[in-house]
C-alpha cells in the first residue's frame, strides 16, 4: 500500500484506499472490530479496526474510499495493519477514484465522442432516432459505471468499454459480410445493455454494491426490451423495427440457462450473441492469464467451463482494447 510514513520510530503512516471488504466481528472479549480488506493500485493488505465504535469511527462499509492512519504489523507471517485512526473522504480530500478502483484507462470524454460518433454513423433514419433518445437518457451514466457486479468488465468504465468492444468487432463483421445489416446490428451492440444502467446499485466508489429492485425481478434483457418500447412509442418507431431489437436485446445472451428469455432468431440477433460472449471470455481469460507467469496456467475459471488457462508469453497479458475510431472505420 502506498502509505505515508508519518513516525519513523513507530511506524506510523496514513493514506487513503478502498475498503474492498468489510466484516463486523466480536472479540474473545465481547467487543466489536472490524475486519476489513484495503486497496489501491499498488495492491492490498488485511486490516483490523479494534475497539469498533460506530458513533466514534463512521459507518464503515465495502465499496468506499477511506482516510487511514495505523501501523503496518506481521501477524502469522503476513502483513497486517492495525488501524488507529478512520473516515471516510470528503470533497475537500481531492482523492481521484482511478487511483484506487480498477477502471477502463480511457477518460471519460473521449469514450462518451466515441459512443457519440457511432451513434451519427448510424445511417437509418429510425435507428439513429431511437439511438438519440435513448442515449440522451442513459449515454452519461453508461460511460462511467461497470459492465458487471462479478466477472468480465466489473470496473469503472466497463460498460461502455464492453460494449464500445462488440461495436468494434461488430464493424469487422459487416464489412466481412455483405448480408449483414449493418446499421441494425450496430444499434443492437450499443443498445444490448443499456439496462445495466438501471439494473446495477453503484457504491461511492463507482463499482457494483448489488442490484436494484428492478434489476433483482426483471434483469436487463426484459428492462432493455422496456427503453425501446418507451422510446419506440414516443418516436412512432415502425413497429417491424421496433420488434427486431427488442429481441436482439432479449437474445443476446444466446440460450435460455444463461438468462436469454429466446433464442436468437436472426442474423444480426446471432451474431450480437456470439461477439457478446466472445468479448466477455476474451476479458476473463486475459484477467485470468494476468496474474500468472510465463510458462504457467491459470486457476480453474469456473466461467469458463471450468478451464485452466496459459500465459504462452508471446504477447504481453493486458485486458485493456485499443479503440479504432467509427469515422475512419466508415470512411
Amino acid at each position: 500500500m502506498n502509505f505515508t510514513i508519518i513516525n519513523n520510530a513507530t511506524g506510523t503512516s496514513e493514506g487513503y484506499a478502498l475498503v474492498k471488504s468489510c466484516d463486523r466481528k466480536t472479540s474473545k472479549n465481547g467487543s466489536a472490530y472490524l475486519d476489513i480488506v484495503l486497496a489501491d493500485k499498488s495492491g492490498e493488505i488485511s486490516a483490523k479496526l479494534w475497539d469498533y465504535k460506530e458513533g466514534m469511527h463512521g459507518d464503515i462499509t465495502a465499496n468506499i474510499i477511506v482516510k487511514v492512519r495505523g501501523v503496518e504489523q506481521m501477524y502469522n507471517k503476513q502483513p497486517q495493519y492495525r488501524i488507529e485512526r478512520i473516515r471516510t473522504v470528503t470533497p475537500e480530500d481531492n482523492v481521484d477514484l482511478n487511483d484506487f478502483v480498477p477502471s477502463a484507462g480511457y477518460d471519460e470524454k473521449f469514450l462518451n465522442d466515441l459512443l457519440y460518433a457511432v451513434i451519427d454513423s448510424v445511417k437509418d433514419q429510425q435507428l439513429h432516432a431511437l439511438l438519440t433518445e435513448i442515449f440522451a437518457e442513459y449515454g452519461a451514466r453508461m460511460c462511467t459505471i461497470p459492465g458487471a457486479f462479478r466477472l468480465h468488465h466489473a470496473i469503472r468504465g466497463g460498460l461502455i468499454t464492453h460494449t464500445l468492444s462488440i461495436v468494434q468487432m461488430a464493424e469487422a463483421a459487416a464489412k466481412l459480410y455483405p448480408a449483414v445489416d449493418r446499421d441494425l446490428l450496430i444499434t443492437g451492440a450499443l443498445l444490448h445493455d443499456v439496462a445495466k444502467t438501471e439494473e446495477f446499485v453503484i457504491a461511492p466508489s463507482g463499482l457494483v454494491s448489488g442490484y436494484s429492485l428492478s434489476g433483482e425481478l426483471l434483469g436487463h434483457l426484459v428492462m432493455g426490451a422496456m427503453i425501446v418500447e418507451r422510446a419506440a412509442a414516443k418516436l412512432g418507431t415502425d413497429e417491424k423495427t421496433k420488434m427486431y431489437l427488442q429481441h436482439m436485446l432479449l437474445s443476446h445472451h444466446g440460450d435460455p440457462q444463461f438468462g436469454a428469455a429466446i433464442r436468437p432468431s436472426f442474423l444480426e440477433a446471432e451474431i450480437l450473441s456470439q461477439l457478446d460472449m466472445l468479448d466477455a471470455r476474451i476479458y476473463e481469460i486475459e484477467n485470468a492469464i494476468g496474474a500468472v507467469e510465463v510458462g504457467g496456467f491459470s486457476a480453474r475459471q469456473w466461467a469458463l467451463d471450468d478451464r485452466k488457462f496459459l500465459n504462452h508469453g508471446r504477447k504481453p497479458v493486458s485486458t485493456a482494447v485499443q479503440f479504432e475510431s467509427p469515422a475512419e472505420n466508415n470512411a
